[in-house]
């Protein structure tokens, strides 16, 4: 058997009710929850099962998504699954360095509130993110360069599948050029600002105060970061890692080779949805991925990993 990735989804796959079944049926994940509402001030199990505008506020949507996850994945780590290696997409890096033992839940909590905050104050009038698909990357880049107004690559998702971002003008310019240029889909996204630009960079200075306050210890295991794609061993890498990552492009697509390079061949993904399986199987059509939502997924994902 080949290595095992964990992997933790970030903003835009939280959905009301999320984490509710763990929450009710785990001692573990309810303590997880509590401890983020107790640290935060925020009643997060109303923020995350109960219908409510806030759950699609950054500012709210990211500590949910992280207590969530960390709620999972504390229920896994009881049950004795250990990966070899984690990764995260945008929010969901704090996750993937949650798993690494790089940083307790409680100090991660904290700084995912206030990231959320940053992120939802530094947005700009008129900000905007929108998912090319079919198009080939370096025409995207080409095209983003040659638009006039702030428009560039937010995330590399996977084969087929490229998010942009900036100003509202130059992201619907730059989607125009690009249906010219044989685009399949310009698709808007419903998203607050326009995240992974470089109208974020102001978010990102005020977080880096927070996070050189923070405790990191060393890590257990490596995680892949976002800015580089590359494995992270180094804890002192980490606070730079994190500030830069708010207005830089996800580098998915070559996160997600890079693990696969260095063995990886099964991705579990921990919180709501499965969009990073998707993904992963178009990154990899041999790739193995499991999902850990729903509580009865935790059953189907410990007999598959069981048995391989």
């Amino acid at each position: 058997m080949g290595k095992l990735a964990f992997m933790f989804p970030g903003q835009g796959a939280q959905y009301t009710g999320m984490g509710r079944d763990f929450y009710e049926k785990e001692a573990s994940a309810r303590e997880m929850m509590d401890k983020a509402g107790w640290i935060t001030g925020l009643d997060i199990p109303a923020l995350c099962f109960e219908e409510n505008e806030r759950l699609s506020v950054t500012e709210y949507t990211q500590i949910a998504m992280i207590a969530v996850e960390a709620a999972i994945l504390k229920v896994l780590e009881e049950r004795g699954i250990k990966p070899d290696v984690a990764a995260g997409l945008s929010l969901g890096e704090y996750g993937a360095i949650i798993a690494a033992g790089a940083v307790r839940p409680e100090e991660a909590f904290a700084i995912v509130r206030r990231r959320g905050i940053y992120m939802q104050e530094a947005v700009p009038q008129g900000g905007a993110m929108a998912a090319v698909m079919g198009a080939d990357t370096g025409i995207i880049e080409e095209v983003c360069a040659q638009t006039e107004g702030t428009v560039s690559i937010a995330n590399y998702n996977c084969p087929g599948q490229i998010v942009i971002t900036g100003e509202a003008d130059a992201v619907a310019k730059a989607g125009e050029a690009l249906k010219a240029r044989g685009a399949r889909r310009i698709v808007p996204l419903k998203v607050s600002g326009p995240f992974h630009s470089c109208l974020l960079e102001g978010a990102g200075e005020r977080l880096r105060k927070d996070l050189d306050k923070a405790q990191f210890g060393e890590l257990a295991i490596p995680y892949v970061a976002n800015l580089t794609a590359e494995y992270v061993t180094n804890t002192g890498d980490i606070k730079d890692l994190l500030q830069k990552q708010v207005s830089s492009p996800v580098k998915w697509q070559q996160s997600v080779e890079q693990m696969i390079a260095g063995g990886v061949d099964t991705f579990v993904e921990i919180g709501p949805g499965k969009t990073l399986c998707g993904f992963v199987k178009k990154i990899d059509k041999q790739a193995r991925v499991l999902s850990v939502d729903k509580y009865e997924d935790l059953a189907v994902c410990m007999e598959a990993l069981a048995n391989a």
